[in-house]
This record gives structure tokens, C-alpha cells and sequence, in this order.
């Protein structure tokens, strides 16, 4: 049961604690649990930055990519 709640909520994750872990080289599961330790510390303002890193996560490409390609604005 809390195995199939585990893989549940690592499959919704957004990759933050995994790419700081691989990043760092540490185990994810102690990235997740300072994330987790911060967030009660800082009163939730860990969250909001946890959230503007899955954003820059999902969107790296679109970031990385240099803007003089672009013709138009519309060709995000």
C-alpha cells in the first residue's frame, strides 16, 4: 500500500529533487526531505520556489534557446 502511494507520487513529481540529487550527487530521497524540512521551517516559502524550478524544468528548452531564432512571436 504505501509502496503503490510511493511510486504514485514520484511518477506525478515534477523532477526537482531528482535533478538536485543527480546534480549533487546525493540520494533523492534526502533532497525530498529537505525540501520537505525547509518548507515547515521557511512557513511554505520553499514551496514557492520548488514550483518556479519544475516551471524552469519543463520549460529549459524553450528557455535555453537562444531568442534571435525566433522569427515571429508566435513561433513559441
Amino acid at each position: 500500500m504505501i509502496a503503490s502511494i510511493k511510486t504514485y507520487f514520484e511518477q506525478q513529481a515534477f523532477g526537482v529533487c531528482e535533478w538536485w540529487a543527480q546534480k549533487l550527487n546525493v540520494k533523492t530521497e534526502e533532497v525530498r526531505l529537505s525540501f520537505i524540512y525547509l518548507s515547515f521551517i521557511t512557513a511554505g516559502v520553499h514551496l514557492v520556489a520548488y514550483l518556479v524550478m519544475a516551471f524552469v524544468l519543463k520549460h529549459k528548452e524553450r528557455i535555453k534557446q537562444p531568442f534571435h531564432r525566433r522569427r515571429t512571436v508566435w513561433d513559441l
